[in-house]
């Protein structure tokens, strides 16, 4: 069944509208199309001008997927950014302009959302710092949370302003906007260590997975420039459809203190109504 809609003056044939993507709880493709346009006004923000990647999952969570670096048999006015890669081979990369752009992607069944945290205008200059927590099991959201905490005052003591955001997954994201420009991975990387250093017991800054059991990786390669992280507000490919989430530093402390991980899990809807009533808590992002 292709269904045919107007989108900012294009014509779009979407396609298989009723297939389920998440099977646990039933949500189709059309659903995943119709979050995506109900918060494009906080998403399309942190996407203009960025060059992304793509989580695609044409057969649902629990089918094949696959992480799309570059653009594929796209129509002729969508967006494309294209640079040259290892030993000058053309890339191209899918961007988003608009409405139209993400109904396109949502329909290829692209899940996740993965921009540069660069533009477009300055390839490979970053305006942001990352820090992701990536917790080893059988720590998990809440030490993912301690550890948030404990990186805060590190990056404001860099003068830069962090703010966090789920991940959509098992952990968190400290993100901050650069006032001028950083070596970001060193910057990074020098904080992951010397919290490794003065937590040993719960950080770890190593990529070995055998180092991270029971601790949290402060994983500081997100800065590489050749690294994507998943957009604010981007559902993601786990068996029930979560949303990586801009959260207040003070549902952090929350959660760390009264030991409730489901604080910090967002579905659309929970989504959808904290935007209604809060705002792109990661606005100054933008």
């Amino acid at each position: 069944m292709v269904s045919t809609v107007e989108v900012e003056g294009r014509s779009l044939a979407l396609t298989n509208l009723d297939k389920v993507l998440w099977p646990r709880t039933g949500t189709t493709k059309a659903e995943l199309i119709e979050y995506y346009v109900a918060v494009a006004s906080v998403l399309l923000p942190h996407l203009e001008r960025r060059p992304l990647t793509l989580r695609r999952f044409p057969d649902g969570v629990e089918g094949i997927s696959w992480h799309q670096n570059e653009i594929q048999q796209e129509p002729d006015w969508f967006p494309v950014f294209e640079t040259s890669g290892r030993g000058g081979r053309r890339l191209r990369f899918a961007t988003v302009d608009g409405l139209a752009s993400l109904v396109w992607l949502a329909n290829q069944a692209a899940i996740e959302l993965h921009p540069f945290l660069w533009r477009v205008e300055r390839p490979r200059e970053p305006e942001q710092l990352v820090l992701d927590l990536d917790p080893g099991p059988p720590a998990g959201l809440l030490e993912a949370a301690r550890v948030a905490l404990l990186l805060r005052p590190l990056v404001e003591e860099l003068g830069l302003e962090p703010y966090v955001k789920t991940s959509g997954s098992l952990g968190l994201h400290v993100q901050a906007r650069l006032r001028e420009p950083l070596d970001t991975k060193g910057a990074a990387r020098q904080l992951a260590e010397r919290l490794a250093e003065e937590r040993p017991n719960e950080v770890v800054a190593e990529m070995r997975r055998e180092a991270r059991c029971g601790k949290v990786f402060v994983d500081w390669l997100q800065n590489d420039v050749t690294r994507q992280t998943v957009a604010p507000y981007s559902l993601r490919g786990l068996a029930y459809p979560a949303v990586a989430t801009p959260v207040r530093w003070e549902e952090v402390e929350r959660a760390g203190g009264e030991g409730r991980p489901d604080s910090l899990v967002f579905t659309r809807s929970d989504v959808l109504e904290r935007v209604e009533r809060e705002g792109d808590l990661f606005a100054a992002l933008r």
